[in-house]
């Protein structure tokens, strides 16, 4: 019978079983936290101190891998963004959720990757990154509704310029670890709404992002492919 077969994968797991699973998730949160979402099945292996194909296994798509290892954190990164919309000001709510979304982004590939639009179909983390980017237009909105924020400055640009931040994390990480703190405050400075500041001209849309980060940040095998464990 297949492995993924539901009469299988509902059964409760053996004691050393379940702690051989918890051991990869913790792997795989790891790893992918360090690598991104182009760690591979043996980097996830290695980690855990088990074989490559225990871990195909017990997470025979590679998008079931993630959802099991990054579930939590994204959830707990969701809720908080939401917070965001409960600050005094439209320009609190704004600069609070870039601080966060931000200081996720620099410690934690993974879900950098994902939130930023890398190319998966996993239902749950589709749902997630889903959740969040109207939580950007809506902090977006009140914050040019109170002047605070460029006019120009589009909901649409938020991903792009999180993903400029944890570029500067990623290679400057065993040079100045915190070095992106500073791109940040400059960001957000530049962001505030004053008098005589350039024209950004005309943002991308949505579909252009969404293009130019999939080609900026890697995706995953598709749910079946057998490009995700390399068995040796």
């Amino acid at each position: 019978m297949d492995s993924t077969d539901p009469a299988v994968s509902d059964r409760p797991l053996r004691r050393d079983a379940q702690a051989n699973r918890q051991r990869i998730i913790k792997a795989a949160r790891d790893v992918f936290a360090a690598r991104g979402l182009s760690a591979t099945y043996d980097d996830v292996a290695q980690q855990a101190g088990v074989g490559v194909g225990t871990v195909h296994r017990r997470f025979p798509a590679k998008e079931l891998l993630l959802e099991a290892a990054l579930e939590e954190r994204l959830e707990q990164h969701a809720t908080a963004i939401e917070a965001a919309l409960d600050a005094p000001t439209g320009w609190d709510g704004f600069v609070c959720f870039l601080r966060r979304a931000a200081e996720l982004h620099a410690t934690d590939r993974g879900l950098r990757d994902i939130e930023l639009g890398a190319d998966f179909d996993a239902r749950y983390l589709a749902r997630i990154r889903d959740r969040i980017m109207p939580v950007v237009r809506r902090l977006v909105d009140r914050a040019h509704a109170e002047g605070s924020l460029r006019p120009d400055v589009a909901a649409e640009d938020v991903p792009l310029l999180l993903t400029m931040i944890s570029e500067v994390a990623l290679h400057s990480r065993e040079v100045s670890p915190r070095a992106w703190t500073r791109y940040l405050q400059i960001m957000i400075d530049g962001l505030r709404n004053a008098p005589g500041a350039g024209d950004l001209g005309t943002p991308m849309t949505g579909a252009d992002v969404g293009a130019l980060l999939r080609r900026w940040l890697p995706g995953i095998p598709r749910r079946g492919s057998r490009a995700g464990p390399r068995r040796g």
